[in-house]
């Protein structure tokens, strides 16, 4: 075949691909204008939609752009401290903090200093030298009214998730991660899984309303279940979930679409059966159910037990309080997990996560007074929840008077989370929330495991470089002398002025106090 018939049959080949491409072409285009047209019939004469039906076609741009609207903003609009609920200068800590990289800025800080409700840190003139630094101490808990007492020193630990609320590579990431920062894990209302048990951490389980893990099969709490679940060594308390800081007074759901054969064998349920969590334990309608319930749940486990909530009321501490020391210590509970209003979940209702509860800002505060004016104070002691992700919270949080702090979200971004905000979508771009296996394989265990204990030990040792800067040697030593707020004049005043700790004797008793010689011992 010469060079003009290879010509003659390449230029044959370039029209037939010409002429079916113009065909496709045409094909598509007619097909598309059939789609518009249908779209304009659907968008004309629906009646739900208002600009749909006065722009047909056009109007649904607006739903695609609202959903890139979040995108853009987190990368492109927003500055540095503008963002919710955690803006790109307390992620970008956190992912630095994580990844084990330089924690330093340059050139001076972009926080404003100046609005209301701003804390400051009150630098010693003579501060100990950095080698003088000593790490906290650890504190009991437990002590004289359980066999097995829970001795710790960290001060940041990990809050409840709960599996199925998070995927599987997340918890064994946590587990792991946790083990190697030395805190504990908080197992969330979901029951114990093997993932929480596979890093050997130390583990808080959670009972929450459904009972998941520890119910019977008409959803009370099984004694057999948890004593079972008590015999784990890593188990080293119990927390009774009252409420959640996102959305006090409901209960969580889980789709029964998410209930596999082994969330289901965890929580006591049917493969495919609805998960879901009354608003509050059936068993519980007064302070005295709750102290009976705290009272039984550690004679069966013989292990400290506390419970958790969002507290919003002095008067309801007065008299959970009253009734502890008319009763005895032996039904107070060991810890109080107090919940803020700006806590996180995977879903709620928007009324409730934006407009019941109080935040840590005015619950911790509240909640540390009432123990000392009832001298409960060395008998219970204090976890903080809700947005303590940074050192600067959690070193307020400190000085304030808690004991611990526990974060969840601080994790989750250590995990890889972009606050794409699809927690509940099963769409979790990272993994984390998500039962997608495809999503799931960006979550390499063996790699997050180490970023969540970078950031854990991170943490703790920015909250001791404030420590050492404020004059101490140890980050438990903080008071509320070391802290100062500013106040609607725009002037600061120091903690220890906005809220004066209580001074003077507990109010009467009515019956006496049992128990004192367990604590004073």
């Amino acid at each position: 075949m010469n060079y003009e018939a290879i010509v003659n049959v390449l230029a044959d080949i370039a029209k037939i691909f010409i002429t079916y491409t113009v065909i496709l072409f045409v094909f598509l285009f007619i097909v598309l204008c059939c789609y518009i047209v249908v779209l304009y019939v659907i968008d004309r004469t629906q009646k739900e939609h208002t600009v749909r039906r006065n722009y047909p076609v056009i109007g649904r741009f607006r739903y695609f752009f609202e959903h890139l609207g979040e995108f853009f903003r987190q990368y492109f609009f927003a500055m540095d401290r503008e963002e919710m609920p955690f803006n790109r200068a307390q992620r970008s800590w956190v992912y630095r903090a994580a990844k084990n990289l330089d924690q330093t800025v340059a050139f001076g800080s972009t926080r404003d200093l100046r609005p209301e409700g701003t804390v400051m840190f009150i630098n010693s003139p003579f501060p100990p030298l950095t080698d003088e630094s000593l790490p906290p101490k650890p504190i009991r808990l437990g002590d004289g009214y359980c066999g097995k007492p829970y001795e710790t020193s960290a001060i940041v630990n990990i809050s409840g998730m709960s599996f199925g609320a998070i995927s599987k590579p997340a918890v064994r990431a946590l587990s792991h991660g946790a083990k190697a920062a030395g805190c504990w894990v908080n197992t969330g209302e979901g029951g114990l899984s093997r993932y929480h048990l596979e890093g050997g951490c130390d583990i808080v389980f959670q009972i929450g309303t459904g009972k998941f893990g520890v119910r019977d099969r008409h959803g009370n709490l099984s004694e057999e279940k948890l004593a079972g679940i008590a015999q784990h060594e890593a188990v080293k308390m119990f927390e009774i979930k009252l409420s959640q800081g996102a959305k006090p007074g409901k209960g969580g759901m889980l789709p029964g679409a998410k209930v596999t054969a082994e969330i289901a064998e965890i929580r006591g349920l049917e493969i495919g059966q609805d998960a879901i969590s009354p608003n509050r334990h059936h068993e519980l309608a007064t302070s005295e159910d709750l102290l009976e319930m705290i009272y039984r749940v550690r004679q069966i486990t013989d292990k400290p037990t506390g419970f958790k909530a969002v507290i919003s009321s002095s008067a309801w501490l007065d008299e959970l309080f009253g009734l502890i020391r008319a009763k005895g210590l032996e039904y107070a509970p060991d810890f109080i997990t107090v919940d803020s209003a700006d806590g996180g979940t995977g879903a709620a209702p928007m009324s409730l996560m934006d407009d019941v509860g109080l935040t840590i800002k005015e619950s911790l505060p509240m909640l540390v007074d009432k123990l000392d004016e009832y001298q409960l104070r060395d008998r219970i002691k204090v976890n903080a929840s809700g947005k303590l992700i940074n050192p600067t919270e959690v070193a307020w949080a400190l000085c304030v008077g808690t004991d611990f702090v526990s974060t969840a979200r601080g994790p989750m971004f250590a995990l890889g989370c972009i606050q794409a905000l699809q927690c509940n979508k099963n769409t979790c771009p990272t993994g984390i929330t998500t039962h997608d296996r495809e999503l799931q394989k960006g979550l390499v265990v063996e790699n997050k495991q180490k970023r969540v204990a970078h950031y854990i030990k991170n943490l703790e040792k920015e909250i001791r470089i404030i420590a050492n800067s404020c004059g101490l040697k140890r980050p438990r030593d903080f008071t509320r002398e070391h802290a100062r707020i500013v106040i609607d004049t725009g002037r600061s005043v120091t903690l220890a002025q906005l809220y004066p700790s209580f001074q003077g004797h507990p109010p009467k008793l009515t019956a006496p106090l049992e128990g004192e010689s367990a604590v004073n011992s």
